[in-house]
């Protein structure tokens, strides 16, 4: 990944709620499964600007579908979104490795 390409925490959430609903990712639900998870409220603007954001780096790709008679756009996660998500976890991992916090002091 070059610079500033890095993956924000809720475009990560975004981008792991439409992994985890696979054929059935569409706005709704993902909005229902960020907050069932992360147990935190989330405007369903938010989520759709994040969607559109990730769709521009081609890190999602969208397909018009309907779901109960309702014209709908669903969401894969593309190559691209993977190799981003697995540059997140690998660039947290090396971030974590060692560290040890201390409420009552940083440590180097």
């Amino acid at each position: 990944m070059g610079r500033g390409e890095y993956l924000g925490e809720f475009e990560q959430i975004v981008l792991l709620a439409v992994a985890r609903l696979g054929a059935e990712a569409y706005g709704m639900e993902i909005r229902r499964e960020i907050e069932q998870r992360t147990e935190r409220a989330v405007t369903i603007g938010a989520v759709y600007a994040t969607l559109d954001r990730l769709e521009e780096k081609g890190y999602l790709r969208a397909r018009e579908g309907d779901s109960g008679g309702r014209a709908r756009r669903f969401f894969t996660v593309a190559d691209a979104g993977v190799d981003a998500l697995q540059a997140a976890r690998s660039l947290q991992t090396k971030m974590w490795s060692g560290l040890r916090l201390s409420r009552s002091s940083r440590q180097a």
